[in-house]
């Protein structure tokens, strides 16, 4: 008899829904953000939000769900009902989270792709009393003096932390993490000559940059980043396919209905093209990306194993 219902629950559930996308949406959205106000992907919802309600006919409520390095946030989205009505804003930390801590829900199978909305590319930087005007210089130069060197991140485990790690091992050269509290305190280490290098958002450092105060040697893109065309990508300074780019993505509930998903991409596509949008975005240093649900789906399961191939190689691990 349980079979019997369990059965005709789960039919009923699949005959309702393509009632409930053709409904779609009837009210509210919940949007939430798993970080404080005035990160990126607090910003970014703040960019979409206006012309998303437009698009939807709804209000789009965004919450601050924070902790835990984005992680409370995301496990509430992964834990909700897969009706559409929350979605969650996460930066690329959702990606290198579960190669390097224990999980409180499996990032592939909880989570639906919606939409990628950006990327950023992270820079390569180096305080200037750094004798190096060039990756192969600063290499040569670590190589010739092993553990001299040290680079400053805004925590163990982080992007930051992996890629690096990740180009110290490619590039033969040992260094010592300096961990901090935050990409800023980061940054003002590297420029205080307290730590010798970092990577970091390169619209962030723009300011450093132009004062002479950090002096950029490499963008993390595939290709060079538009708002500094005259640095070098980390493939053009000898590091082919070393990739170091931060994003933004949304996510819905797993089982979700495809017809849900496949409106809020739509609607959100049309969002992050509108020109007044994408220019805010690119102020944020974000390069629009958009394109169907698996686009974003991709790029989480390529990063996920190589940040689990790099924390594995690296002994990188958050302790619970």
């Amino acid at each position: 008899m349980r079979v019997r219902i369990s059965l005709a629950l789960g039919l009923a559930l699949v005959l309702a829904a393509p009632a409930l996308a053709a409904d779609y949406p009837d009210h509210a959205i919940k949007l939430i953000v798993p970080a404080s106000p005035g990160g990126i992907n607090d910003t970014v919802a703040r960019i979409i939000q206006p012309k998303l309600v437009e698009a939807l006919k709804q209000p789009i409520v965004i919450e601050n769900k924070t902790g835990a390095n984005n992680l409370i946030g995301t496990d509430f989205v992964a834990k909700s009902a897969p009706d559409g009505y929350t979605l969650v804003v996460v930066p690329a930390s959702h990606s290198v989270n579960p190669a390097v801590r224990k999980m409180p829900f499996d990032t592939e199978r909880d989570l639906m792709p919606v939409i990628l909305i950006g990327k950023n590319a992270l820079m390569f930087l180096v305080n200037p009393a750094v004798p190096a005007n060039s990756m192969q210089e600063f290499s040569a130069l670590a190589k010739a003096q092993p553990n001299k060197f040290s680079f400053a991140t805004p925590g163990v485990a982080s992007q930051a932390h992996l890629v690096l790690s990740q180009w110290a091992s490619v590039a033969g050269v040992a260094a010592t993490q300096i961990p901090y509290r935050g990409g800023a305190p980061a940054m003002l280490a590297t420029i205080s000559g307290e730590t010798q290098f970092t990577m970091m958002s390169g619209v962030l450092a723009a300011p450093q940059i132009a004062a002479g105060k950090l002096r950029g040697l490499a963008v993390g893109s595939l290709q060079r980043d538009s708002h500094f065309p005259d640095i070098p990508t980390l493939g053009e300074s000898g590091y082919p396919g070393l990739e170091a780019v931060t994003w933004v993505g949304v996510f819905a509930p797993a089982g979700t209905p495809p017809a849900i998903v496949a409106r809020l991409n739509a609607d959100i596509d049309r969002v992050i093209h509108d020109a007044g949008v994408a220019a805010n975005l690119d102020k944020q240093g974000l390069i629009v990306q958009g394109g169907e649900p698996g686009v974003l789906g991709r790029l989480v399961t390529t990063e996920i194993a190589r940040w689990t191939a790099v924390a594995r190689d690296g002994h990188i691990r958050v302790e619970p």
